[in-house]
């Protein structure tokens, strides 16, 4: 195989919300209630029940040149088209070589955050309905076989996750985006039978988890005066805490098809935690009786757990250590982590060593088995390739574009950017948020 043949799907990439997103959706009787985006003094912001919501283009700087990546988009304005317009979006997966994606909401958190702590339930519902119909039918809908949907659902109202779960899968959803640690948000662990119904209609259904990094746990930076790189550093790894008490989580003992994904959480520390959890099992089962019967921790991963990866050229080399039936490639659209427009070139430096069948395993026959998604329904397999969606997409321009604009952090371009002034960025956007 050459670079060229490969046919990529992403699993992990991130949607900016349009102007008028939710208006047409909403439910009959919250009309008026729900999200809308307005310009105040130079910023496009998100307005929710008389609250304004800091940035709205959180980290989207695809497009920028490296040297300006930081600077925080203020208004749509300040970002690429294509992280909120469908129709540009197309154009840069084209361009990008990638066939398909799977997009995790912004405004409302990656997992619905600002949803599910709203104490309004009945206009936040209706919310989160009028995104997910937002998400399946004008972003989804407007380029059929180019998308993965993904909806989120209730967290405090198991009942209505059903339904809106068993709604949508007669649309073609098989994914839902749901918190790493829902304890973190009030929530009760992934150990509380509360979920039940949850795991039930996700098995049944075969419905993915999606679980993206920092939607529950999130990643601790040392302190505000280490370098931002040091945070970042430890972003995805992040998840590994998480990733350990979903192995030990009681239901999938319950439901063997049951599948949930560590989004963004790399893969290269997870032949360490199979070990480690293996250990931890060997030498203290006797005295915490958490049993795994026959098996052992790292056989419940290797069978339920999707992991995904940017660049990764250590796990990779160790995939002998992982399942590689359940490893997944991952773009990160439009965040600064994302490769674009050079995903293809990227990603091969992680494949190249694997024979062509792993390669296509990782690349899309992975996910298209898992999410229930047909990726040739619309698109014949010649012209999926990572050359052939090139050549549909010669038009589209690719170069930095400088000068974007937004919010620069504090010393950028003067001296180390830290933690802390990262923290005061966002910290003074919630507070204008909230004027």
């Amino acid at each position: 195989m050459k670079l060229d043949d490969m046919i990529l799907i992403s699993v992990d990439d991130h949607a900016i919300e349009p102007r008028g997103a939710f208006e047409r959706h909403m439910p009959a009787g919250f009309k008026g209630r729900g999200p809308i985006n307005k310009h105040i003094d130079g910023r496009d912001v998100w307005m929710f029940e008389g609250r304004a919501w800091g940035y709205m283009g959180l980290n989207s700087v695809v497009g920028r040149p490296k040297e300006e990546y930081g600077m925080e988009p203020l208004s749509y304005e300040h970002m690429r088209a294509g992280t909120y317009n469908v129709t540009d979006r197309v154009d840069d997966m084209s361009a990008n070589g990638v066939l398909a994606s799977l997009c995790f909401p912004t405004f409302p958190g990656f997992a619905g955050q600002k949803f599910q702590a709203h104490p309004e339930r009945d206009v936040s519902l209706a919310a989160m309905q009028a995104y997910n119909d937002w998400h399946v039918e004008d972003w989804c809908g407007a380029a059929p076989g180019r998308f993965i949907p993904m909806i989120m659902i209730p967290l405090w109202d198991m009942k209505a996750a059903v339904a809106e779960i068993e709604k949508h899968v007669k649309n073609g959803v098989h994914a839902i985006t749901f918190p790493d640690n829902p304890a973190k948000l009030g929530f009760p662990s992934i150990h509380n039978e509360y979920w039940e119904p949850l795991w039930k209609v996700c098995a049944d259904n075969k419905v993915v988890i999606n679980c993206h990094i920092g939607t529950g746990t999130h990643a601790p930076h040392a302190s505000d005066e280490s370098p931002i790189d040091a945070w970042i550093t430890s972003m995805p790894i992040s998840i590994a805490n998480s990733a350990a008490d979903w192995i030990w989580a009681p239901m999938w003992k319950r439901y063997p098809d049951l599948r949930m994904a560590l989004s963004e959480g790399g893969i290269g520390w997870v032949p360490y935690l199979l070990e480690r959890a293996d250990f931890t099992n060997k030498h203290h089962e006797a005295w915490t009786h958490a049993t795994f019967g026959d098996e052992q921790p790292s056989d419940i991963f290797k069978r339920h757990v999707i992991t995904c990866f940017i660049e990764d050229i250590y796990g990779l080399k160790n995939l002998d250590m992982m399942n590689e039936n359940l490893v997944h490639w991952e773009c990160d659209y439009p965040h600064s982590d994302c490769t674009w427009p050079n995903s293809p070139e990227s990603a091969w430096e992680s494949l190249k060593h694997l024979t062509d069948e792993q390669i296509n395993k990782i690349t899309h026959l992975n996910t298209m088995r898992e999410y229930s998604f047909d990726a040739f329904k619309y698109t014949n397999k010649e012209d999926a390739t990572v050359a052939a969606l090139r050549k549909q997409a010669e038009h589209v321009e690719i170069l930095p574009r400088p000068g974007m604009g937004g919010a620069a952090p504090e010393g950028q371009g003067e001296r180390i950017v830290t933690s802390g002034d990262i923290n005061r960025m966002f910290a003074a956007a919630s507070a204008e948020s909230a004027l």
